[in-house]
């Protein structure tokens, strides 16, 4: 789950797995799974930096994946 700012200046949790696109607009609107849509006032690099923070804290750094030979 992710911390954003609606222009209102309201506070609004949203699910991270749940985004599918981030679009400047040249405000920032989030598009969700089931097509809502929400308006932020985060840029998108900003929104883009919480989800993989969120990531990072969710499921752990990355790791290389070896291939059997």
């Amino acid at each position: 789950m992710i911390s954003v700012t609606r222009l209102d200046g309201s506070e609004v949790v949203v699910n991270a797995e749940l985004l599918v696109l981030v679009e400047a607009m040249p405000d920032t609107h989030l598009t969700m799974t089931d097509g809502r849509q929400l308006i932020v006032q985060e840029s998108p690099d900003e929104v883009v930096a919480r989800v993989i923070a969120y990531r990072r804290t969710a499921y752990g750094p990355l790791r290389a994946i070896q291939v059997a030979s």
